[in-house]
């Protein structure tokens, strides 16, 4: 497991996260668009107001490494997703940020959206004890119910 520290997100981590999400790897694998400057700044000026959203920056060796975020939204209640930069694939963050986030956040149950074409993510979340819940054309959906 990667060593990580999950803090809270701070106005600074922002253009920083704006990059990570520009990424054309990246976009295509979580299959969620990227943002414009503005439209990206707005996002996160709400999620920072929002004190029913969890939102921590995913450190990794003194870098920002990604977003880890849960949130209300639609049929399937409380979400989880998380963002890692393309730079920092491949080193078992995305698991250990996600179980020490599940360790924090107590909600349950959990959904979280998966590209059907996104194996390593889907390894994050059943590494993490999601189970597969509905699997769409395009994208699969899982749960946490513990």
């Amino acid at each position: 497991m990667a060593k990580i520290i999950l803090r809270p997100v701070l106005e600074s981590d922002i253009p920083i996260l704006f990059e990570q999400q520009l990424d054309r790897e990246a976009v295509a694998m979580s299959a969620y668009p990227s943002k414009d400057s503005g439209e990206f700044m707005r996002h996160w000026e709400g999620i920072l107001k929002n004190k029913a959203i969890t939102a921590r920056t995913i450190i990794y060796k003194d870098k920002i490494a990604g977003h880890i975020i849960c949130w209300k939204e639609g049929k399937y209640e409380q979400q989880v997703g998380y963002w890692i930069g393309k730079l920092f694939w491949g080193r078992g963050i995305a698991t250990s940020a996600l179980q020490e986030f599940l360790a924090q956040v107590k909600i349950r149950p959990l959904f979280a959206h998966v590209a059907n074409h996104n194996p390593a993510s889907k390894r994050v979340l059943e590494k993490n004890g999601f189970t597969l819940l509905d699997e769409g054309a395009k994208i699969t959906v899982y749960k946490l119910n513990a």
